[in-house]
């Protein structure tokens, strides 16, 4: 666990010898979507860090009415492990954390990889609007009648619309289930970027990925789009057969894609 200044915590983990790659997950879930990555990185010849997003997994919970960043905690985790130059590899929140990061201290990245990736700042149009108007509905009644677990079967309807029931799934799931606390979480203190990073990724120049999930909901595969548009240099491919925690619906695709770029790209 590494403490930080403001009294919140970090649970982290990292292994292995080489170049640095730091694992960010996604939201709703923690850093145990990465288990797999966590050792075949490691195999692969690289140092791996990983840990729980504030909020998430065995780190500590926002205060409410206190203010946070995402990528203060980053950059306190790498130094206090003595990270000093690391490729990111994030998924969803992870994406839009790495970018943030990348966009404040670009001196400690060397490669980015954009997993079903958030962007700050980036919007959706009104058919996306409307869409997900639909799907948010009963997931608020569900929230509002104090029945949680509905509201987390409904929301992985629409992130885990595979399913859940074979082993993947049920991992997906499994993990979901466990940050079950998420739903109600108070993420108000959250700093952002000013201006958000969507309004910047021209100043990104490091090598880039860009993996998106061909089951992702419409605003998130557009994303990709504007992410492979707006990065200069970087490479979109789709992943089929993947929802949006593509690592763990299609691991072996995933590492096919990744570990080979990483290796070109490291330092």
């Amino acid at each position: 666990m590494l403490d930080l200044p403001d009294g919140a915590s970090l649970h982290y983990e990292i292994a292995g010898q080489g170049p640095t790659v730091t694992l960010i997950h996604p939201g709703l879930w923690d850093m145990r979507t990465w288990d797999r990555e966590f050792r075949a990185f490691q195999d692969a010849g690289f140092r791996v860090l990983r840990y729980d997003v504030r909020g998430y997994g065995k780190s500590s919970r926002p205060e409410p009415g206190t203010s946070y960043s995402h990528v203060h905690d980053l950059a306190a985790l790498l130094e206090a492990a003595e990270v000093v130059h690391t490729a990111l590899v994030g998924c969803s929140m992870g994406g839009g954390i790495e970018l943030d990061h990348a966009l404040v201290h670009p001196e400690q990245v060397w490669a980015l990889v954009l997993v079903a990736s958030a962007v700050g700042g980036f919007q959706e149009n009104e058919e996306e609007e409307e869409w997900w108007a639909r799907r948010e509905a009963p997931i608020r009644a569900a929230v509002e009648a104090g029945e949680l677990e509905r509201a987390q079967d409904l929301r992985l309807e629409i992130w885990a619309p595979l399913g859940t029931d074979d082993e993947r799934g049920a991992r997906i799931r499994e993990i979901a289930f466990d940050n079950l606390h998420e739903i109600t979480m108070d993420e108000s203190g959250e700093e952002r970027l000013d201006p958000p990073a969507a309004h910047r990724l021209e100043e990104i120049d490091v090598p880039t990925l860009i993996l998106e999930a061909d089951h992702d909901p419409p605003d998130m595969r557009r994303c990709a789009d504007f992410l492979a548009v707006e990065i200069m240099g970087s490479r979109k491919v789709v992943v089929e057969g993947a929802d949006h925690v593509i690592n763990l619906r299609q691991p072996e695709r995933f590492e096919e894609l990744v570990l080979p770029f990483l290796a070109d790209a490291a330092p």
